[in-house]
């Protein structure tokens, strides 16, 4: 198994550089929605404001109602973030990505309905998460298969397993490989395990995932 990229200068580009993607409810304040716009720092918004290109149309209790590219959705304190713009037309069988400054693919996504920060490498065989992030998911790796893994930094074992489901804008592929890795590692890497499920085309800064 490859995962050339997994301690690399790339994985340390802040994904501060990429352009809005996600927009999440942090909690509230008042009458006022904390959005969270691409992993940013929480912005307290009042209804009728607009934060970053999201505008709050109403809140209520632990929930808000926003405008995201001309789309209302209904944003609850806790869940998956709502996509801002990426969600390609067409249904359910597709993703549109934009790279950012660096052409680097920055998408925000779940695994088994859990928020996360994936980035695209076509080097990785399996999709690559951190120990401490697959805690924090709450993820059975252990039970696993024991695997050892080249990084930049010499060989280091982890544990090869299946995730139930991942989810990238509106498409969710069931069953993905994912291997963890004791390394720290600042997103979870997007590998082919679940890009091959795809075809991919890319066009400048445009990559456009359709499920085959």
């Amino acid at each position: 198994m490859r995962f050339r990229h997994l301690l690399t200068p790339l994985l340390l580009t802040a994904v501060s550089g990429a352009m809005a993607q996600s927009v999440s409810l942090q909690g509230m304040l008042g009458n006022k929605a904390l959005l969270m716009v691409d992993g940013g720092a929480p912005r307290a918004v009042a209804p009728g404001e607009t934060h970053q290109g999201v505008k709050v149309l109403s809140t209520s209790g632990d929930q808000a109602v926003v405008l995201i590219d001309g789309h209302k959705a209904t944003l609850r304190v806790g869940e998956v973030p709502a996509s801002v713009g990426r969600a390609a037309p067409g249904g359910n069988d597709r993703v549109s990505l934009t790279a950012d400054r660096q052409g680097h693919f920055f998408t925000q996504g779940n695994i088994n309905n859990r928020p996360v920060q994936f980035m695209v490498d076509t080097g990785a065989s399996a999709i690559a998460i951190g120990q401490a992030e697959a805690d924090r998911l709450g993820l059975n790796y252990r039970r696993g298969q024991p695997v050892m893994m080249n990084t930049a930094n010499g060989a280091t074992r982890g544990w090869l397993f299946k995730l139930s489901s991942v989810r990238v804008g509106d498409v969710t592929v069931y069953e993905v490989d994912a291997v963890v890795t004791p390394a720290p590692m600042p997103m979870v890497l997007l590998g082919n395990s679940f890009l091959n499920r795809f075809n991919m085309r890319r066009d400048g800064d445009q990559m456009m995932l359709i499920k085959r």
